[in-house]
């Protein structure tokens, strides 16, 4: 049992009391203790993420400094030493004292920490990396994951998450630290004196909404328009408020219970945007007042979903494609294009945006899930000057206009939510109103996400079972449908069915799995990047909302039914 062995290091190595008072308290529980030893945490597509507490497998002040270590060494073998690196932090649990380990582990490099004086929104500190033409930045958080979590994310000079190809190099430098012990940290007051660390904040604060502001689209909409707002107790309040109100919208509404940062997220169950349940206050208020449009950010702010009153006066929630798609087809009819405009998507999100994008001449990309994929092609349209990016989207929740960040931006989506539903106001529409007529134009289209949890070694091998049983034996008919086209992204290879054809898929390799039905619906298989379970999402369309409601429910009764029979 090689993770006893590393249990029993960590009782016995230099590790504070309340760490190994933590380990002492498990010591009967055998699942519990393989479970924080059994391997070393992770970089998924979020960063590093997972639970606070002691262990490899979990998040503390040692697994923090140890992948710290690892990215100076980075840093430095790039030659990059004397750019600095900004560090950015949300509300979580150990959110600031992580944040500061990292700031002193770099200082004791000689490389130095822009420490943001108090929690930022991640996408702020992608704009800071490039303002402050640093050679990269970390934000401590764990995006939507429970309260029970945090997490590490890694940015390159260029302000974009770490690709694959670099993330490994990165990767290859942890490894190679042999300890979580001794890992050296500058005294604070030391670090301050020698200039490398710096408190930074209202400066790019100020820089930051300044470039959010730019990215409007139109000025002329309703500003009265009702709005209530959470940020889920995470950073989203201050940034959001001051952006709204800067642009002279004076309805908007704040729920107080969830305003103030809360590390235990006390209001909700899962600080996720996506969750409906996260509206419920929210909801209340709006009836209330009748607001026009409710919003959620996600504590690191780089999330946002919205909730619109439907044909019945009820408010419903917009998934993430819905959301989308609109912003998609409000920037496009409203703003002058280029002809060498692109617009850019994930390969699990709805395919009714490349529909709408391509009727206004524009060029449609899909990339990895990961926004920092988004951001990586983002990159090259400049540096080749050949393209001109409109617009990037997923169908979690995460959106971006203009080019001062590479991560995806709450801040700036909300501000676009916002001003789109007011210029559907003065209209006499609402959002729904407004998404019932791209349905009208453009066919209907459904999409779902089904998650299965399934953690510790168990868990990881049931994923891999499905994986490899959908890869190896994969379903000919589903529902009455027959499977047209399969694409393996592990294997980079895409196979025409029909035609018994291969073509090589020209993106970084992944383990994930997507079917193409021959009505064009499609289902998708991953193993999550920033948590223990495994995805499975679902897309269909049709001709009206019963016919595109039938053939998702059937994919999803075949699809779901089978994998839950092999992870029993």
């Amino acid at each position: 049992m090689e993770y006893m062995d590393k249990y029993n290091q960590w009782l016995k190595g230099k590790f504070d009391q309340d760490i190994k008072d933590e380990l002492r308290r498990i010591h009967n529980n055998l699942k519990e203790i393989e479970d924080r030893f059994y391997k070393e945490l992770e970089f998924g597509t979020g960063g590093l993420r997972g639970k606070i507490g002691a262990g490899t497998n979990r998040i503390n002040k040692y697994t923090i400094a140890k992948s710290t270590l690892g990215f100076a060494k980075y840093i430095i073998n790039k030659g990059d030493k004397e750019k600095g690196i900004v560090i950015a932090y949300d509300s979580r649990r150990k959110s600031k004292e992580f944040a500061k380990t990292a700031a002193l582990v770099l200082a004791q490099e000689r490389i130095k920490a822009y420490l943001f004086e108090s929690l930022r929104p991640t996408p702020e500190l992608s704009y800071a990396v490039r303002y402050l033409n640093a050679a990269g930045g970390i934000v401590i958080t764990a995006s939507h994951n429970p309260p029970e979590y945090n997490g590490y994310k890694v940015y390159g000079d260029d302000g974009c998450q770490l690709v694959p190809s670099l993330a490994n190099k990165l990767i290859s430098y942890i490894r190679n630290i042999d300890s979580f012990e001794g890992i050296e940290l500058m005294d604070e007051k030391e670090a301050k004196t020698k200039g490398l660390l710096q408190i930074i904040g209202k400066e790019i604060d100020d820089k930051y909404i300044s470039k959010v502001k730019k990215e409007r689209v139109r000025n002329d909409v309703d500003k009265q328009i009702k709005v209530v707002y959470t940020p889920i107790h995470g950073t989203g309040n201050i940034p959001i408020r001051r952006v709204l109100k800067e642009l002279g919208y004076t309805n908007f509404h704040v729920v107080k219970d969830q305003e103030n940062p809360d590390a235990d997220f006390s209001t909700v169950e899962y600080p996720n945007p996506e969750d409906p349940k996260v509206f419920e206050i929210a909801r209340n208020i709006g009836e209330k007042i009748n607001a026009d449009l409710l919003l959620g950010t996600d504590p690191d702010c780089d999330r946002v979903g919205a909730v619109v009153k439907n044909n019945e006066g009820k408010y419903t929630v917009l998934n993430g494609n819905q959301t989308g798609v609109l912003l998609l087809d409000y920037i496009v009819k409203n703003s002058k294009l280029s002809e060498n405009g692109v617009v850019i998507k994930t390969i699990v999100t709805s395919e009714l945006g490349r529909v709408i994008a391509e009727k206004h001449g524009l060029e449609v990309l899909d990339t990895l899930t990961g926004f920092k994929f988004i951001g990586e092609k983002i990159g090259e349209f400049e540096k080749n000057n050949n393209k001109e990016f409109v617009f990037g989207y997923e169908e979690s929740y995460g959106y971006l206009k203009g080019t001062y960040a590479r991560d995806k931006d709450a801040v700036v989506a909300s501000m676009l939510i916002v001003e789109m539903a007011a210029f559907y106001k003065k209209q006499g529409m609402n959002l729904y109103d407004a998404l019932m007529d791209l349905y009208d134009r453009y066919g209907y289209f459904k999409e779902s996400l089904h998650s299965i949890k399934l953690e510790g070694i168990a868990g990881n091998d049931k994923i891999k079972k499905v994986m490899d049983n959908y890869r190896e034996n994969y379903p000919n008919n589903i529902g009455g449908k027959k499977v047209i086209k399969v694409s393996d992204y592990k294997n980079s290879k895409s196979i025409d069915v029909l035609n018994n054809k291969e073509e090589r898929i020209q993106l970084p390799i992944s383990n994930v799995l997507k079917f193409v039905l021959d009505d064009d619906s499609w289902f998708t298989l991953r193993p999550s990047g920033t948590e223990s379970k495994l995805k499975i999402y679902f897309s269909a369309n049709g001709k009206d909302n019963e016919d595109v409601e039938f053939k998702l429910k059937s994919m999803e009764e075949n699809i779901l039914g089978d994998i839950k029979n092999m992870v029993k």
